[in-house]
């Protein structure tokens, strides 16, 4: 049994504690956080570092800004400090005596369910003992786990911001132009679980359609006389840019 200890109530957090409570390998002994606002949980919880237990892992699951305050608190602490950011460097711990990140690819909404047994969790440690305890800990709840340095992790964070974070906001403000025009968003839900579910046989690059993709720029320059905002005929002008170069068009 693997005895842990969280320190947050966020969304990450969250989602962890509930998918570490339906494991058999693993005991949250208890939950840090800053106020009493923490998850619907029978775990024991505190707002006092100095009452914070003796666990195997302290994972830290908050704020990047906040990391390396929150890891000071636990420097007596034999047990392994891991930190759940995909951008901050595992050296951001290196004044706690055993220390690694666990990190879960995945974005995490307060109110929406995840299956934790399909989130790649990525590992790395100071030394292979911490390394091996990581490896319990994510295939624990996990069937996809991979050990990942910090420069790797910063690129696949990076590239996550591309294809979560970036869509999502292009989804929203698809949302805005179809209730402009009095239409339902629900037009475009087809289209992109179809998008989406392409991936899975093929790549985004042989997938691309569109009118950058084909070099219509009469479709463009109608599309760009629509958009009244300037901020986003900006990003639907670098967007087209971006692709038509991408496949050798020019625009």
């Amino acid at each position: 049994m693997i005895n842990v200890v969280i320190l947050g109530a966020g969304n990450v957090a969250t989602h962890l504690l509930k998918a570490f409570e339906k494991s058999n390998e693993v005991s949250v002994l208890q939950v840090y956080a800053r106020s009493k606002k923490i998850p619907k949980s029978t775990v024991p919880y505190t707002t006092e570092f100095s009452k914070i237990v003796d666990a195997d892992i302290y994972i830290i699951a908050v704020s990047d800004d906040s990391i390396q305050s929150v890891s000071k608190e636990l420097i007596n602490k034999k047990g392994l400090v891991v930190h759940t950011s995909g951008s901050v460097p595992m050296k951001a711990l290196h004044r706690n005596k055993n220390y690694g990140v666990f990190y879960p690819l995945q974005t995490f909404s307060k109110d929406v369910e995840i299956d934790f047994s399909t989130v790649p969790i990525c590992l790395e440690a100071k030394t292979k003992t911490d390394l091996n305890l990581l490896k319990s800990l994510g295939n624990s709840i996990s069937q996809n786990v991979y050990e990942v340095s910090s420069e790797q992790r910063e690129s696949l964070h990076l590239a996550a911001v591309f294809v979560n974070n970036f869509t999502n906001h292009l989804y929203y403000l698809g949302q805005e132009i179809c209730h402009e025009n009095n239409l339902s968003f629900d037009l475009l839900k087809p289209l992109i679980l179809e998008t989406v579910n392409k991936l899975e046989t093929s790549s985004p690059f042989n997938v691309q359609t569109g009118p950058a993709k084909r070099g219509d720029k009469g479709t463009i320059n109608s599309h760009l006389e629509r958009i009244k905002d300037e901020n986003i005929k900006n990003i639907y002008s670098i967007m087209s840019q971006s692709i038509s170069k991408t496949y050798g068009k020019k625009l």
